[in-house]
């Protein structure tokens, strides 16, 4: 008994002790990532050419603060591109063009109570602040997985080591937070609907990964973590995600929201490369899937002899 008692303790000890070193290491990476928001702080401020043109622009937040305007005062032109003489905000050279769907404009919204260089920065400092809860996240997803897997998971997720030119320790972070981009807060949405799948909450598990669907790019990207956590009960996960993304995304239907959104598509949207930024969630969604690959496919193979034995009469 005693011996036994001994072993529980060790245990709980190591337990305990991974814990600690986990925690120091993803409290550094996010102390690294601040290197990085402080390196890209100035750059903010600026109009310039960014990562990847050699033209001034806007920075792409523009995008988002005038289309949340547009959404409320002149959502026909939600995504005309340019300047709009309508009244709404003025951004120089000329706003970008929105290309994501209405749904993220909705959550824009609250920050029109600001200017737009002051919304730009609270939008920075919103999602710096849910790197912490990535880093929770993080843990409940892959932490059994074992130290050194979760602590290379967590490099990849919260810091993405890149240090190109005078960007920082990312060049990731860097375009994020100089560009006042969202996908932080897609990548949190994205892990937090894993997670709630996980813990066995499917219909919530839905409605966050349709939150975070308004880049569908990467929350189709997720899908096949998406099934894997909520197999038990994916019918209802994928019901609560489509009648939410529809809720959502309603403002489609709107006069010239559905066919501005549909040119944007065809003209600019369908052509946009990935850039630096876009490796937040893209790489993020990569390792955890390849963490999991043998369960993510024993998850289709199940869904596969699920159908079949479904359908069949005998």
């Amino acid at each position: 008994m005693a011996g036994g008692a001994g072993t529980d303790i060790q245990m709980s000890n190591r337990a305990d002790s991974r814990k600690v070193v986990l925690f120091a290491v993803m409290a550094s990476l996010v102390l690294l990532n601040l290197v990085t928001f402080i390196e890209a702080y100035p750059e903010i401020q600026v109009n310039n050419s960014g990562c990847c043109s050699n033209r001034p622009l806007a920075k792409d937040f523009s995008a988002f603060y005038v289309g949340a305007w547009r959404l409320l005062h002149d959502a026909s032109n939600v995504y005309t591109p340019g300047a709009v003489d309508d009244g709404g905000p003025v951004v120089l050279p000329q706003p970008e063009t929105y290309k994501y769907l209405p749904s993220f404009l909705v959550m824009v919204v609250p920050l029109l109570a600001l200017g737009y260089q002051q919304a730009l920065i609270a939008f920075d400092v919103f999602q710096f602040l849910l790197l912490p809860l990535i880093a929770l996240l993080i843990y409940k997803l892959v932490g059994e997985k074992g130290a050194a897997v979760t602590i290379v998971v967590a490099i990849v997720v919260l810091l993405q080591p890149l240090p190109l030119f005078n960007w920082g320790l990312s060049a990731s972070y860097y375009w994020q937070w100089a560009e006042g981009q969202s996908k932080v807060l897609e990548t949190f949405l994205i892990l937090l609907s894993l997670y709630l799948g996980k813990s066995d909450r499917p219909f919530v598990s839905g409605v966050v990964l349709a939150l975070s669907a308004f880049d569908p790019r990467f929350a189709l990207a997720a899908l096949p973590l998406f099934v894997m956590y909520n197999r038990a009960r994916l019918r209802e996960a994928l019901l609560a995600s489509a009648a939410v993304f529809l809720f959502t995304n309603a403002a489609l239907l709107f006069p010239g929201v559905g066919s501005g959104f549909v040119t944007m598509l065809l003209s600019v949207g369908l052509s946009t490369p990935i850039y630096y930024y876009a490796l937040i969630p893209l790489l993020t969604i990569l390792s955890i899937t390849l963490v999991n690959l043998r369960e993510v496919v024993s998850a289709f193979r199940g869904r596969k002899i699920l159908t079949e034995s479904e359908s069949s009469p005998y």
